[in-house]
């Protein structure tokens, strides 16, 4: 098996083991492979050991790396995990699968208007700011039932739930904390009657306290790819 066969085998494994400790099913918890930064043929590489859904920050990045596999395109789920300016939703609306940062109302009318019309419906999460820090992306925790209620309504989009992105904390309680924050406002989507059913918490540091919190979806780079490697152009 490959290095990146390896640490697939690695990743999931510790997916077992945080679901066991907590009584859930580990298939309740998807594998999303955050590819950024990292080449197609890694990318390859992992598809090739059954990883199939893969993240990209980077839009021009991501679009290019979809095209480059092309041949594995109906097997591969691409997703947009990185935060998204109004210039670029056209082309994450005519590539991609999912989007796991709107943040505001004029991202979402705008990906629903550019979204193909052949194209199944776009896959979206809100991207909630649940540590109130003002130079953070994503909606305030108070906000975001009105704005997924506005999304829901929208054509060419599926709302599916929330991604988060909480600073770094220290110990696995204070990690479980910050994203139960973000599980609360999950829940109160739910409450309200929207049908979502993503919550998208927890990177290769602090994946066993998403999924103690209720993650569905963890988001994997490190441990998968290895290192980030120089930065390149996007």
């Amino acid at each position: 098996m490959t290095m990146i066969g390896d640490k697939l085998q690695q990743v999931q494994a510790r997916i077992v083991t945080a679901c066991t400790a907590c009584g859930r099913d580990p298939q309740s918890v998807h594998l999303l492979a955050v590819s950024k930064t990292f080449p197609a043929e890694s990318v390859r590489e992992a598809a090739s050991a059954g990883q199939l859904a893969f993240g990209e920050n980077y839009v021009q990045e991501g679009v290019a790396k979809i095209e480059a596999l092309e041949d594995l395109r109906a097997r591969l789920q691409w997703h947009c995990i990185g935060p998204l300016q109004s210039n670029k939703t056209r082309t994450v609306a005519e590539h991609f699968d999912w989007v796991h940062s709107i943040d505001r109302l004029k991202i979402a009318e705008r990906l629903s208007e550019q979204r193909p019309a052949h194209l199944q419906p776009l896959q979206v999460c809100l991207q909630v700011n649940v540590d109130g820090g003002i130079n953070k992306s994503g909606v305030d925790a108070k906000d975001a039932l009105t704005l997924a209620q506005a999304v829901a309504e929208m054509p060419r989009l599926r709302l599916r739930g929330l991604m988060a992105i909480p600073e770094p904390a220290p110990d696995f309680e204070q990690q479980r904390e910050l994203f139960l924050r973000a599980a609360a406002v999950f829940e109160e989507l739910r409450a309200a009657g929207l049908g979502v059913d993503t919550l998208s918490l927890g990177m290769s540091a602090d994946l066993e306290a998403a999924i103690a919190a209720g993650s569905t979806m963890v988001r994997i780079g490190t441990a998968i790819f290895g290192g980030r490697p120089p930065a390149a152009a996007r």
